[in-house]
């Protein structure tokens, strides 16, 4: 299994999952046209995308839904709140019925020979998801776009291989930037974003020895640098009570215009 961002970030989030067999996208929130040119750089076809699984309808996760999945009959995967909402965002576009599947979080999706387990997040959206993704014994899991984690969070995320995570922003950048108060206190909330440190304390949860790779994502280009949400989530671990250390697993940065590392799942 693969795991690769495409984009990541305030302006934009789109995420590549497969197999040898299997291609999904979590998310199309950048132009069709960069979609496009990130899957061709993967060395795939936009026609061998199997599927889109959309985690909620706000315009950095949706904006190039309507354009690639008219234009290839992509299927597009999300629960019955956010398809309604999709269905109200006008600068997606109508989208024919057919190509919606409604799914419910907490229950398996098969897609070939890839599984997806869709998972309540708390966001300001309508019907929000993160998915936990396997192929065969390997796992995945894609969260961004919470404002906190609770056990359950935690509960369905253990024992991953790969884990993408959301490091928002930094609460200092945050507090003392130009955002107006009421976005400020939104972001902060309990249905935002996840701080750099906050991320690294439920990553703290999620450590086991067999965790092969982290990727940090959904950066605030306003309220972050890569090298400080690396930072703080790498001292969090280290400061931690578990036994391990920031240095002991591989930490990547997701880039926010350009298609990032792959990861290679083992």
């Amino acid at each position: 299994m693969r795991l690769c961002s495409i984009a990541s970030g305030s302006s934009g989030n789109c995420v590549y999952v497969g197999s040898d067999t299997t291609h999904l996208l979590i998310d199309a929130g950048i132009s069709g046209r960069r979609v496009e040119a990130g899957i061709k750089e993967l060395g795939l076809k936009m026609n061998e995308i199997d599927g889109i699984f959309v985690t909620h309808e706000h315009a950095d996760h949706i904006n190039g839904l309507g354009v690639i999945a008219r234009k290839y009959g992509i299927p597009i995967y999300a629960t019955k709140g956010t398809i309604e909402a999709i269905k109200h965002a006008s600068a997606v576009g109508v989208i024919e019925e057919e190509l919606f599947q409604t799914i419910r979080p907490d229950e398996k999706y098969i897609v070939k020979d890839m599984a997806l387990y869709p998972i309540h997040t708390s966001h300001d959206a309508a019907d929000p998801v993160a998915y936990r993704v396997s192929h065969g014994t390997q796992s995945a899991g894609i969260i961004t776009d919470l404002g906190c984690y609770t056990d359950y969070t935690v509960e369905c995320l253990r024992k991953l291989d790969v884990l993408y995570l959301e490091a928002n922003h930094d609460v200092h950048m945050l507090q003392a930037g130009p955002y107006p108060y009421y976005l400020k206190q939104r972001i902060l909330g309990e249905r935002g974003h996840l701080s750099n440190e906050t991320a690294g304390k439920l990553l703290t949860r999620l450590l086991h020895d067999d965790m092969q790779a982290i990727v940090l994502g959904h950066l605030s280009k306003e309220n972050n640098l890569p090298e400080l949400a690396y930072e703080s989530v790498r001292v969090e671990v280290t400061m931690s009570d578990t036994k391990y250390d920031g240095n002991d697993f591989p930490l990547y940065v997701a880039k926010r215009s350009e298609v990032s590392e792959v990861i290679e799942v083992k």
